[in-house]
């Protein structure tokens, strides 16, 4: 149960910190303060449901994609977030497009990279 709180948590705050690069970064992507912790929820919902299903998806139908799977799911993930009110909104395709890297990039390495740092300071505290 411990382990699940702390990815849900390590899961909002890298999607937070993301979105709010996207922010400072893109002069097309608008995130109100209002609608920013909905936009980070529903991210970070639609991203932990959506990546398992695209995954299995492609795995069937068209396996030469599996790589760009976090791709895709980010970018679904941001579109279905930008689709509830007051929360994030992006305009253009190149927006579009970095939003979506941006957003892969920092998630990724932050669910990768936090995990390991958290089950290090666990580990030393045991020994």
């Amino acid at each position: 149960m411990i382990r699940f709180l702390i990815r849900a948590a390590i899961s909002l705050g890298t999607s937070a910190v993301a979105l709010l690069v996207c922010f400072w970064v893109l002069p097309d992507f608008g995130l109100s303060l209002g609608g920013f912790l909905t936009a980070v929820i529903v991210f970070a919902i639609a991203q932990a449901v959506l990546s398992p299903f695209i995954f299995n998806v492609a795995r069937k139908h068209a396996s030469a994609i599996l790589g760009g799977i976090g791709l895709v799911s980010t970018f679904v993930a941001l579109l279905i977030a930008s689709l509830f009110p007051g929360g994030l909104h992006i305009s253009g395709v190149a927006t579009w497009i970095l939003s979506t890297l941006i957003v892969w990039i920092i998630t990724a390495l932050g669910t990768w990279l936090l995990p390991l740092i958290f089950l290090k300071k666990t580990v030393t505290k045991r020994g």
